[in-house]
């Protein structure tokens, strides 16, 4: 049987939490596809999914 391991990204003391956001981007100059990872706050979650954080 499988384990799933469940990790918490939370800052102590602050109560930020942390996601890890993976977003597929297309490279303009040879067509392929290429995956940006990015750890950031919960708030910033639209923002990087919007294009307007890279």
């Amino acid at each position: 049987m499988a384990k799933k391991a469940v990790a918490t990204l939370r800052e102590k003391g602050t109560g930020r939490n942390t996601i890890k956001c993976i977003r597929m981007v297309r490279s303009g100059r040879s067509g392929a596809y290429a995956f940006q990872e990015e750890l950031m706050a919960t708030e910033e979650v639209k923002d990087f999914f919007a294009g307007k954080k890279a």
